[in-house]
């Protein structure tokens, strides 16, 4: 019992967070259904009770659309075709793809976060990462199976640490602090690509955009579905490769001697010093794991999920991986949990809007619930009346007195 306490304890307050975030949002889609608020005044039971009808349905609406329909689930794996089982999988299958990109970035975020450093840059090394796998498929084509998708994936990767170990070098070295750096250094990485989409090397055979030539002509992620025959899925094994890289994170963290170097400079740089570690080195190390799994997730992006090269290959994944980050608590476990999360909203909001209107923007508003509830503990707390838990002083955790 003190163990599973242990463990779920630091799940109860992001999980509340989400939950009181969902409430708030239902109370805005009551106040913006204009058609019930006007039927108050001559029937305020019917409206209230439509108004209700309408939140619920909204939000089946949105599981549906993230999960799928568990009763077409059962019967298209019963009796059904290929193409049925691929369309009633289809919602739940888009979603672990919408979090696979979320699990590595959020993963990035973290490392940095636990070695106190912002990495606000994740969104550059991921796009040049995917930049650095797309540009070695094509010097590697006509290589024997599976090299070049090895070396993009490997190419990826260390352009992803490459831009990380930039800031990290800056700021162990000069202070440079590192959020104006990995900002700046966005912006640079985005423009980087942008000149490469440009050359005749990466574009598109017979056109003049700026797109790179089609990949997956000559390797691709294999899809976890395809040995099945099950044609239209999208869910490949880079979300396998995720969660295995959420392990290793997790154990590197919190197994090994270098990730306690990392965490302890992260809980005090001075008292790590004096302890005899390498401060700066730890930086830099954190930085770079951090680029890297952000180029990671990258080639996975471009090697698997859209096989083709542009700047728009990452949507915001860098800065959503931040709120990730807040609400896991920095801990792998969480972050693959909260992606998913973030995934199933992403997905199920379009069948949410179709279904009852509700525009797509309140599904981003109650994304931003979540990261300002998870950032403030202690209101969570004083709204469902919990009492924060104490240090070894008699103070409460959250700042008020025990």
């Amino acid at each position: 019992m003190n163990r599973a306490r242990r463990i779920l304890g630091p799940a109860v307050v992001p999980a509340l967070a989400v939950l009181t975030a969902f409430i708030v949002g239902s109370i805005f889609i009551l106040i913006t259904d204009f058609a019930n608020l006007q039927r108050l005044s001559t029937d305020p039971i019917g409206a209230i009770g439509s108004a209700a009808g309408g939140i619920i349905a909204a939000y089946q609406a949105m599981l549906v659309g993230a999960f799928g329909d568990p009763a077409r689930i059962a019967t298209a794996i019963q009796g059904g075709t290929p193409r049925q089982i691929a369309g009633a999988i289809r919602p739940l299958t888009e979603t672990l793809v919408a979090a696979t990109p979320l699990i590595f970035t959020g993963l990035a975020v973290a490392v940095a976060f636990r070695t106190s450093v912002f990495n606000v840059g994740v969104d550059g090394q991921f796009i040049l990462g995917a930049f650095g796998s797309a540009a070695a498929l094509l010097l590697l084509q006509g290589l024997p199976a599976p090299i070049p998708l090895i070396g993009a994936v490997i190419a990826g990767v260390l352009t992803g640490a490459a831009w990380g170990f930039i800031p990290g070098f800056l700021k162990a070295r000069t202070g440079a602090h590192e959020v104006i750096t990995t900002i700046m250094l966005t912006y640079v990485a985005t423009q980087i690509v942008l000149f490469g989409l440009r050359s005749d090397f990466l574009r598109q055979e017979g056109s003049s955009q700026p797109i790179s030539k089609l990949l997956d002509a000559i390797a691709r992620v294999p899809g976890m579905l395809a040995p099945f025959g099950i044609p239209g899925i999208r869910l490949h094994y880079g979300f396998v490769v995720a969660l295995i890289m959420a392990a290793v994170v997790s154990w590197f963290l919190f197994k090994t001697t270098k990730g306690f170097e990392l965490r302890a400079a992260g809980f005090n740089l001075t008292a790590a010093k004096y302890a005899g570690m390498s401060a700066g080195g730890s930086i830099i190390l954190a930085m770079t794991i951090s680029g890297g799994l952000a180029g990671l997730g990258g080639s996975m992006e471009v090697l698997g999920t859209v096989p083709q090269m542009s700047t728009d290959i990452s949507s915001g994944f860098g800065f959503t991986a931040i709120a990730l980050a807040l609400l896991a608590g920095n801990r792998p476990l969480g972050i693959v949990l909260a992606a998913l999360l973030f995934g199933a909203l992403r997905t199920g909001g379009a069948l949410m809007q179709v279904q009852t209107g509700i525009p797509l923007d309140l599904l981003f508003f109650i994304q931003a619930l979540v990261i300002m509830f998870v950032a403030a503990p202690g209101l969570v707390r004083s709204i469902w009346r919990m009492r924060a838990p104490r240090t070894p002083t008699g103070t409460a955790v959250d700042g008020a007195r025990a």
